[in-house]
């Protein structure tokens, strides 16, 4: 038998636990934010995508992302459905922790990824085109990332970080929805806005409490930098929320809870890729930074009309990609030996590196999602009917609702 460090091992799967209960906790939160007659649509569309996901990941997912690797690109099929994985097998991250448990962990992540994007799209996508994206986004952006930056591809072997998931999470999920946004076209039918700001509330909860395992999870181990990333998670989420609160308050004269909600989700999604590589110190600059841009970002995209239903971009995208941008410029090895010290500690080179993987991590998601729509609304269409966003899509796709009078 490997040599089994029980203490990682039940923390790592603690963290997958966490992680996995951030998806239900995006369907609160996205859930909360629609009009009551679209509630079931947009909550389905994460937890289908933990059932989904899985079957692709255990298939072929886990071994494009882990197993060897094709130009640095991509991995290869040798441990589709999993070939050649026991209770023998250490996990790539830390051989004391069995690889299944890794597996797992990392599977989490893919689930709760193309999820983000929905809600960019909310009220206008048909079930089976959005079945169809899932599988899409997920082999030809969201596997391929994975390698690159995790998985032994060209840029980690570069020098390239990411904490917990700056590029391979949330600047790749916010550019897909920017070009969703622009492909599938602003809403027909008038949206009351949210119909539930405590399930916005619930599901920020759930979010914040499962981002300490997106993040300390990511060091794989317990050890000190575990500690700081655990800690960084709550102090950027906190200023982050403070400051877009006081934005808010300044702007509409009243300090507004969902204001509060999404500062705290968009510093949670900035200091994901930097989590365990800065100081708490840095980690406040980058939670202040993150809530003043991201929220510029979305009254950006209110000016120029984009509609993007839930914020996703502004929050997400730019967040993930402010995020890694930060990364290289506060980034210390006297809190990670095993990071890279930024910009401001001399760090010009790994600074110019985050910036060009911040530039081809956008460049990739946004063009493949855009053609990968035109492509599915090919052979299907991928916008419902004017008559389906009327009645709303709880009824009009899935014959349900959520409540008895649907508004």
């Amino acid at each position: 038998m490997p040599n089994i460090d029980t203490g990682n091992t039940a923390f790592m799967l603690l963290c997958s636990s966490l992680v996995m209960l951030m998806t239900p906790g995006l369907a609160f939160f996205y859930g909360g934010l629609v009009g009551r007659k679209n509630v079931l649509t947009i909550m389905m569309q994460s937890f289908v995508s933990m059932g989904w996901t899985t079957v692709l990941w255990y298939t072929f997912g886990y071994s494009l992302c882990f197993s060897g690797d094709v130009g640095g690109i991509i991995g290869n099929l040798d441990q589709a459905f999993l070939k050649g994985v026991n209770l023998m097998s250490p996990s790539p991250a830390n051989p004391t922790i069995p690889l299944i448990v890794f597996i797992a962990y990392q599977m989490m992540f893919a689930i709760i990824t193309p999820a983000l994007i929905t809600g960019a799209f909310a009220n206008r996508v048909t079930f089976k085109a959005y079945m169809w994206f899932l599988t899409g986004w997920l082999v030809f952006v969201y596997f391929p990332f994975v390698h690159m930056v995790w998985g032994g591809g060209l840029l980690q072997k570069w020098g390239v970080l990411d904490f917990a998931g700056g590029i391979v999470v949330h600047n790749i999920a916010g550019m897909a929805a920017l070009a969703s946004v622009i492909f599938v076209g602003k809403r027909n039918a008038k949206d009351l806005g949210p119909h539930s700001i405590p399930l916005v509330a619930l599901g920020t909860g759930l979010l914040w409490f499962g981002w300490y395992g997106f993040n300390a999870g990511s060091e794989f181990k317990v050890d000190s930098v575990t500690a700081v990333a655990f800690l960084n998670t709550d102090v950027a989420a906190s200023f982050a929320a403070i400051v877009w609160m006081l934005m808010d308050w300044k702007q509409a004269r009243k300090p507004k809870f969902l204001g509060l909600l999404t500062g705290a989700v968009a510093g949670l999604a900035t200091i994901t890729p930097a989590a365990g590589y800065v100081s708490p110190t840095m980690a406040v600059v980058i939670g202040c930074i993150s809530g003043f841009v991201c929220y510029m970002a979305v009254a950006l995209k209110n000016k120029l009309a984009l509609d993007d239903a839930l914020d996703v971009w502004g929050v997400h995208g730019v967040g993930g990609m402010l995020g890694i941008i930060l990364l290289g410029v506060f980034g210390s090895l006297e809190f990670n030996p095993n990071g890279a010290n930024g910009l401001m500690y001399g760090g010009s080179s790994f600074f110019v590196k985050q910036l060009v993987a911040v530039v081809v991590s956008s460049v990739w998601a946004f063009l493949f999602t855009y053609v990968m729509l035109w492509l599915i609304n090919k052979f299907t269409p991928v916008r419902v009917e004017a008559s389906a966003e009327d009645v709303g899509l709880d009824e009009a796709l899935h014959g349900e609702t959520a409540y008895l009078e649907a508004i």
